[in-house]
């Protein structure tokens, strides 16, 4: 009976270990399925882009700046680094792992799924990202 007790506590120990290691990587693991998601929106609809930039601008620019430049009010307070979304680095992400981060969230960064339930609004903010490339 102990034994069983001490083995238990040791793989609860090793999955909390890991658990706690893989939350605080500095790498945003997106798992390869939803990086192959495809965006069921169209990409160029301007009425649409500008939906998208409201909600950037009400749920996003706090943090991640008017341009997305990662220089908002709120990014001095925050832990991780607010990235730049007009970077080459960043426009390299395919829209499924846009997606997949606005609405699962990490670290510092929270999930939208919540604060913006329609999936299709999700959608349109990373048309609007597409939009902040480096000029």
């Amino acid at each position: 009976m102990k034994k069983s007790i001490v083995i238990l506590l040791v793989a609860l120990t090793g999955a909390l270990y890991s658990f706690t290691q893989a939350y605080q990587s500095k790498d945003w693991v997106v798992p390869e399925s939803a990086q192959k998601v495809k965006n069921p929106t169209d990409k160029t609809n301007k009425a649409d882009i500008a939906v998208g930039k409201t909600l950037y601008s009400k749920h996003c620019q706090s943090c991640h700046g008017k341009e997305g430049f990662g220089d908002g009010p709120k990014a001095k307070e925050m832990k991780g680094d607010m990235g730049d979304f007009s970077s080459d680095q960043f426009q390299a992400q395919t829209d499924g792992t846009l997606y997949y981060k606005l609405t699962t969230g990490h670290g510092d960064m929270p999930a939208f799924d919540k604060k913006i339930p329609d999936e299709e609004d999700r959608w349109l903010i990373v048309n609007y990202l597409r939009t902040l490339k480096e000029k």
